[in-house]
């Protein structure tokens, strides 16, 4: 078994590596050749936390993985990670695991890569703002994969904290100084979506991060955050201005996400104003952009068969590279 920690995989896959892959996921989704169940949640009310296991298989492949990740968010306080995971890769030959991978590298990488999967299918060409919503432990792959997918020039950057908010702008100011981006801290979530061209949000808020009638037209917003269905960070006043809502998974998102099933249940709007999942814009069964005006919202909620994919990506590379720690 190969064990790739998160040195290892930063030094075999990059951004646009794991963008393909998801790229990929997506489309094996609905076509059906992934096997890839909802997740199980397994509460622990003691610690305000949840246990989840994300299994997927791919025949065709003959892969499987699982995801092991835990919500406890309590952690931080005693200097722990509030998210700890690992995925598990597994020889769908033998059965046997041939690679145990940091679980909250690939979750960021590949959940980051899911907007910017979105943003190079659905967002216009011309982009030169983007808006960042959230400064927790996802933002800073979100951020990559926004400069991945368009040529900007400047990101506003907003969190309630301030001071963390003006720590994170800092710290991308080095990591990503290659894009050659201006990051500004915002001083309201009001002057991160003004005039932005792609938005994201990616928090653990249980209400609204934002003024969706301030969404500007041509604005393709990525909504991360929310994975629970009475918690919802897209405020549903930017569903009547949306041309299209695009998922992940529909199904999965139908299923989870509060950012849907409460306008819905609230008469917003319905199941069917919910276009589809990426893999039928991948497919060409679901129109993408078709103008620079429409406002197009991206739910992700997330899916195992992303995690699958992009851990074969990456271990294949470990591989051919001899990067990794091999235990016998």
């Amino acid at each position: 078994m190969l064990l790739l920690s998160r040195d290892d995989i930063k030094k075999v896959v990059t951004m646009r590596d794991i963008i393909e892959a998801d790229k990929v996921a997506f489309k094996m989704v609905v076509d059906g050749t992934i096997d890839v169940p909802l997740r199980t949640g397994i509460p622990a009310p003691a610690h305000d936390a949840m246990l989840l296991f994300m299994p997927s298989y791919a025949a065709a492949e003959e892969t499987a993985a699982i995801k092991i990740i835990s919500v406890f968010p309590h952690n931080p306080q005693e200097g722990l990670e509030a998210c700890p995971a690992q995925v598990l890769l597994l020889d769908g030959r033998t059965g046997y695991i041939i690679a145990m991978l940091d679980g909250n590298t690939v979750t960021q990488m590949r959940t980051g890569a899911a907007s910017g999967a979105a943003f190079d299918l659905l967002a216009k060409k011309d982009c030169r703002i983007g808006g960042l919503i959230g400064t927790g432990g996802q933002a800073a792959a979100q951020l990559e994969a926004m400069l991945c997918a368009r040529d900007l020039e400047e990101v506003r950057i907003y969190s309630r904290n301030a001071e963390r908010c003006r720590a994170f702008v800092e710290q991308m100011r080095v990591e990503l100084a290659d894009y050659g981006v201006r990051f500004v801290a915002a001083e309201s979530s009001d002057e991160c979506v003004v005039d932005a061209d792609l938005l994201i949000t990616v928090t653990s808020a249980s209400d609204p991060v934002f003024d969706g009638t301030k969404v500007k037209p041509g604005c393709t917003v990525s909504c991360v955050g929310t994975y629970e269905p009475h918690k919802h960070e897209m405020d549903p006043a930017i569903l009547p201005r949306t041309s299209k809502i695009i998922c992940d998974s529909k199904d999965a998102c139908l299923a989870e996400t509060g950012d849907l099933l409460i306008p819905i249940a609230d008469g917003l709007i319905t199941v069917d104003d919910i276009r589809g999942s990426l893999g039928d814009v991948i497919n060409g069964t679901v129109p993408a952009r078709e103008n620079d005006e429409e406002i197009i919202v991206f739910e992700s909620v997330g899916v195992a068969a992303q995690d699958l994919v992009a851990a074969r990506v990456i271990y294949d590379k470990a591989v051919a590279a001899g990067i990794g720690t091999v235990w016998e």
